[in-house]
């Protein structure tokens, strides 16, 4: 490992209903390309009266990309939205200036004993210009994410550009979110197949790069250019997540990002007053928390 590059372990952070795995933002790094928010959701057992269960919350300056393993979740927004995700496909709300949305177990899990919950939520900052565009919801399924596999390796596009392929997902600044599967040790290829900073994360297995081990519930960020390739042993399932910096700095307080202080600041008030759109039909709310400007 060298001196351009990062380390990070997952820490433990309550989400309300269960614990989730954060690897980022850190405090030596705010974001990896347009990335500023990893969670790793699990793997969790949910049932016997223990479900998901997110109330009414905002967001603003930002796209909020869910990913699952194993479970479901019900997603439901202010623009109208109403879907469920499920393993494999890809629920991608852009905020804009502002969103509030639900993420809830759905009914026809809560009649079960038990079920695994596993998965990623990701959030995407967007570049200053769009930061107050109009919100919107964007759903793919599974069977149209890009797969591809070379040799025994399984490749999963989840958004973005990589590998001379494109996600049908519209984004709004050049980044990529990749899953890559082996059962076999091997070396992967990464030098011109991406470009920009690159956080690879390990899910299962592990990773070597030079004299050092990445395991599972890790993550390491740096550019794509120091990394001509990597080295994966049996059994690893990665994400790895990046594209070109969005060129200028941006805060975060809560679940609002902006390049702009004084706007936090307003979008805070603004929830504490309740000018936030409503999901329809529901009357459930999550206050502002004790937290400072990041």
């Amino acid at each position: 490992m060298t001196n351009n590059q990062i380390l990070v372990d997952e820490k433990p952070a309550d989400i309300g209903q269960f614990t989730v795995g954060r690897l980022l933002p850190i405090r030596k790094k705010r974001q990896v390309g347009p990335f500023t928010f990893i969670d790793h959701m699990g793997p969790t057992t949910l049932g016997n009266g223990i479900y998901m269960d997110v109330d009414q919350h905002p967001h603003t300056g930002l796209s909020t990309l869910t990913y699952l393993f194993e479970g479901e979740i019900a997603h439901k927004d202010s623009t109208g939205a109403d879907q469920l995700i499920t393993p494999g496909d890809v629920g991608f709300m852009t905020s804009g200036k502002a969103v509030t949305h639900t993420e809830r177990t759905p009914k026809h899990l809560r009649t079960e004993s038990e079920f695994t919950m596993h998965g990623y939520q990701v959030w995407v900052a967007i570049p200053k210009e769009l930061e107050d565009m109009e919100p919107n919801f964007q759903f793919i399924p599974k069977e149209d994410v890009p797969t591809w596999e070379e040799g025994d390796t399984k490749y999963t596009l989840v958004a973005g550009e990589g590998y001379g392929r494109k996600s049908p997902l519209k984004v709004y600044s050049p980044l990529f979110m990749l899953k890559i599967e082996s059962p076999e040790e091997k070396t992967i290829k990464i030098n011109g197949e991406l470009e920009g900073e690159i956080a690879i994360v390990v899910v299962t297995g592990s990773v070597y790069e030079n004299d050092t081990e990445i395991k599972a519930g890790q993550m390491l960020i740096s550019k794509t250019e120091d990394h001509c390739d990597i080295h994966v042993t049996k059994n690893t399932q990665l994400l790895l997540f990046g594209g070109k910096p969005l060129g200028q700095e941006h805060y975060l307080i809560w679940n609002f990002v902006s390049s702009d202080r004084e706007k936090l600041k307003r979008q805070k008030q603004d929830w504490i007053d309740k000018k936030f759109p409503k999901v329809p039909g529901d009357d459930t709310y999550i206050p502002f928390p004790e937290m400072r400007l990041k």
